[in-house]
């Protein structure tokens, strides 16, 4: 009677953890499922989840505490959420967007030349990577971003093998993300200009809003602007910045100086600055380790070609040595045959 009686108590426990594990699956499902429909049509989102929670949930009260427990509605609408980002952005619902594919095929038309095979992946990589964040609705332009883009095509193709080529690439890596050259260099310029002479301090107090400068500027903009949003070209001129006020160009040394400026001037997330400068400074290795690969195969062919030239000019120098002499010889044999004929009688054959 007594194992009868533990199995009759244990069976309201077992179902009780039943139905536990079934609404755990059911949230689980319900959130898979509005996180898969996020990106489909609104009405095939609802058929969906509708659908879903149909299958696991039979009872409409579990399925209303369910969405009431997730706290998010689960038919998405773009630019519909009650949120400060997506009321600030909502303008911008169904607006097309180019691909990357599309914005790599613009450049190879407008380049109209082959890109050295050295150069390709790096090539592909800054077409994409520009157009991803000039077309991301939160990125906005400034001049310590342009100095970041210039200092990284100027390090890319500092050595590329055809001038003429490298300044058509540029250009249309330019057109093709919708950026004006002229504006960007200009730019770049600007803070170039403002940065020589000054120190890490002076450059960390503009940094945080101090004074008129036109770091100052971008910092207090920055700082006021919610959404603001930080891509690697940005970081990339913090880099040239402390490049210039004399901060020893390797990782370990920027990493403080880079969590300085952009943590605690900028007041902004640091880690992915870091990372973009640590990737910079790997590729920067790369190139230069490349550079000096170059510069060894050049010599060596300059060392080939003096060796051909000088290999070329011993040898006509040795014609030149048997022309002579053989022309000496010529000259004698001839004087010789001269001398023979002048020493014959005037009338030996008149016998």
């Amino acid at each position: 009677a007594a194992p009868s009686i533990h199995r009759e108590q244990a069976l309201p426990n077992c179902l009780l953890i039943f139905a536990k594990m079934k609404i755990e699956s059911a949230t689980l499902f319900l959130a898979l499922a509005a996180s898969a429909t996020a990106f489909a049509p609104s009405g095939m989102s609802a058929v969906r989840s509708h659908s879903v929670s149909l299958n696991i949930l039979k009872d409409e009260v579990d399925k209303a505490e369910l969405d009431k427990a997730l706290g998010r509605e689960i038919d998405y609408k773009p630019g519909m959420a009650q949120t400060a980002f997506a009321k600030q952005y909502s303008g911008l619902v169904g607006q097309e967007v180019r691909t990357v594919g599309e914005a790599f095929k613009e450049f190879t038309a407008i380049l109209g030349a082959p890109v050295s095979p050295l150069y390709k992946s790096m090539v592909s990589d800054i077409v994409g990577t520009t157009h991803l964040i000039t077309v991301n609705a939160r990125f906005k332009r400034d001049a310590i971003w342009s100095l970041g883009m210039v200092s990284a095509l100027d390090l890319l193709f500092k050595n590329y093998p055809e001038v003429r080529i490298r300044t058509q690439i540029q250009t249309a890596l330019f057109e093709a993300t919708n950026l004006d050259e002229d504006t960007i260099r200009s730019e770049a310029a600007s803070i170039v200009s403002w940065a020589e002479g000054k120190s890490k301090d002076e450059i960390s107090a503009a940094l945080r809003g101090e004074g008129d400068s036109p770091v100052a500027k971008i910092a207090t903009a920055a700082k006021a602007d919610e959404f603001w949003m930080y891509s690697r070209f940005f970081g990339l001129g913090l880099v040239k910045m402390m490049e210039m006020v004399g901060v020893e160009q390797n990782a370990d040394d920027t990493y403080p100086v880079m969590e300085e400026w952009m943590g605690k001037a900028l007041d902004k997330p640091f880690f992915t600055a870091c990372s973009d400068s640590d990737l910079y400074f790997k590729i920067k290795g790369k190139l230069d380790m490349m550079e000096t690969m170059m510069k060894e195969i050049e010599i060596r062919e300059k060392k080939r070609m003096a060796e051909r030239l000088e290999a070329k000019a011993e040898a006509a120098l040795k014609q030149a040595e048997r022309d002579a002499e053989f022309a000496d010889i010529a000259a004698a044999d001839k004087e010789e045959k001269a001398e023979e004929k002048e020493a014959q009688p005037f009338f030996a054959n008149d016998e």
